[in-house]
Parts: structure tokens; C-alpha cells; sequence
């Protein structure tokens, strides 16, 4: 009897980590969310399955900044931005020297409306990804920054 749970315990365990979202499909489909509810949807609900690394958390909170444009109540607006705000926060204090990161954080800032306040690392922002941006190893974020900074 206490194998049989210890193997019911070990398969449900194995089961629910199973879960891993693809970080190449996020990249490729980010940008993509702005005009897609249902991707961006599904998007940060695999996201909040997956906040393992800093980077996956930025991802989240991108998204989440994203879905405030999807959203009708100016005050469901504003609560959906700013919980996305502060995961791209948590995401930059937790690895701050990761340029992907950054480069969530500057598309978020550069794309936000001035009311928000949301602008104050722009200028540092394109500045470490202009020094650090081949440190990424994925060539469609690659381009994505150098169409942010209009290299």
C-alpha cells in the first residue's frame, strides 16, 4: 500500500513538472501579442506555470503590460500594467546584467504611455543593450533589438 502512493506521489510530482513552456516560441510570438488576445492570453497563462528564471518573469510581466491593452475598464488597464511593471522589476533586481531582460523592459517603456510613468530607464536601457546585446544568443531577439534602437 505505501508503494502504490509512493508511486502515485512520484508520477503526480513528475506530472506537474512537466510543464515547461518553450522560450523560443515566447520570443517568437511576443510582439505578436499586442494584436492577439487570445495569444497573449495563453501566453501568460503558461507563463505564470513557468516563473523558474528571471527571464521567464520578465516575459511574464511584458505580456502582462501587453494584456492591459486587451482589457476594457481603464482601472483593470491600469492594475494589469502595473502588475506586469513590477515582474519586469523583480525580473531586472534578480538578474540585471541579462540584456534580454533589459530588452523586455525598454519595449515595455518605449511602447507605454507617458501618463503611466513607466520611462525612467530608457536612455540606460539602450545604452547596456547597445553594449551588450550580442551576449544573446538568439538571432530573432537579436533583430528585435536592433529595430528597437533603429540600428
Amino acid at each position: 500500500m505505501i508503494k502504490l502512493i509512493s508511486i502515485t506521489a512520484v508520477c503526480f510530482f513528475m506530472q506537474a513538472n512537466a510543464f515547461s513552456i518553450n522560450l523560443d516560441y515566447v520570443r517568437a510570438n511576443y510582439d505578436k501579442a499586442f494584436a492577439d488576445k487570445k495569444l497573449c492570453s495563453q501566453m501568460i497563462e503558461d507563463l505564470k506555470k513557468e516563473n523558474s528564471t528571471p527571464l521567464f518573469l520578465a516575459y511574464l510581466g511584458g505580456l502582462q503590460t501587453i494584456w492591459a491593452n486587451h482589457v476594457f475598464s481603464p482601472a483593470s488597464k491600469l492594475n494589469t500594467f502595473n502588475d506586469g511593471k513590477k515582474n519586469i522589476e523583480k525580473a531586472v533586481s534578480a538578474d540585471p546584467n541579462n540584456a534580454e531582460i533589459r530588452f523586455i523592459r525598454l519595449s515595455v517603456q518605449k511602447n507605454a504611455p507617458s501618463f503611466l510613468g513607466y520611462n525612467a530607464m530608457i536612455k540606460t536601457d539602450k545604452n547596456f543593450l547597445k553594449t551588450h546585446r550580442k551576449k544573446i544568443n538568439s538571432d530573432e531577439v537579436q533583430q528585435k533589438i536592433d529595430k528597437l534602437l533603429d540600428v
